[in-house]
């Protein structure tokens, strides 16, 4: 059964939507590929001047799921910056690109790796905003030894994991109330 699009979204990315994550990725099912198209440009055009966008990183036209991005370019680019995350996603075996601003290149090597690799590339946190410790931490421990599993597993302080993961919760629990109470959610989304 394909589940509205937007509710999804709402679901999984309204901390994107409010600022407080810089990427967010659900998974959306429809038989409907040209309607998916409309649908990405559509809010690309809406949300652009919010500093957001929206991408498919992986479809499969068998199965009728797709995996849908959604981010803030210019915090990714902030990432990417990062000397450590660099490092990082260059051990991961990124082609880093000699410009920081091209933050398409890294997606689109994120986007290969998601649709061909036979593992799930854990390094996807990175692209999340997950904490590069934890990311790190999730890899080095195979997904076991975590302080704290929220949104994700954490392996740093599980205190302000916690506090993190609950701003995260409340901020979804109201966009959802708000979106079902009739705001739209190029309302809900805050330039950032």
């Amino acid at each position: 059964m394909e589940r509205n699009f937007e509710t999804v979204m709402i679901e999984q990315c309204a901390p994107v939507l409010a600022g407080l994550k810089p990427a967010g990725l659900f998974r959306y099912e429809t038989r409907d590929c040209a309607d998916l198209a409309r649908r990405v440009r559509s809010w690309n055009e809406q949300l652009a001047s919010k500093g957001l966008s929206v991408r498919v990183l992986k479809g499969c036209i068998r199965t009728h799921q797709f995996l849908i991005y959604v981010y803030r370019e210019a915090r990714l680019r902030a990432i990417f910056a990062d000397e450590a995350v660099r490092a990082f996603l260059a051990r991961e075996g990124y082609q880093l690109p000699q410009s920081r601003e091209q933050t398409g290149i890294m997606l689109t090597q994120l986007s290969r790796r998601l649709c061909c690799s036979a593992e799930f590339p854990h390094e996807i946190g990175v692209f999340l905003g997950y904490p590069l410790t934890d990311v790190v931490g999730f890899i080095e421990n195979r997904g076991r030894n975590f302080t704290c599993c929220g949104c994700w597993k954490a392996y740093g302080d599980p205190n302000a994991a916690r506090r993190h993961f609950a701003q995260l919760s409340k901020c979804t629990a109201v966009y959802l109330r708000l979106f079902h109470s009739g705001t739209p959610i190029s309302r809900l989304a805050v330039a950032a």
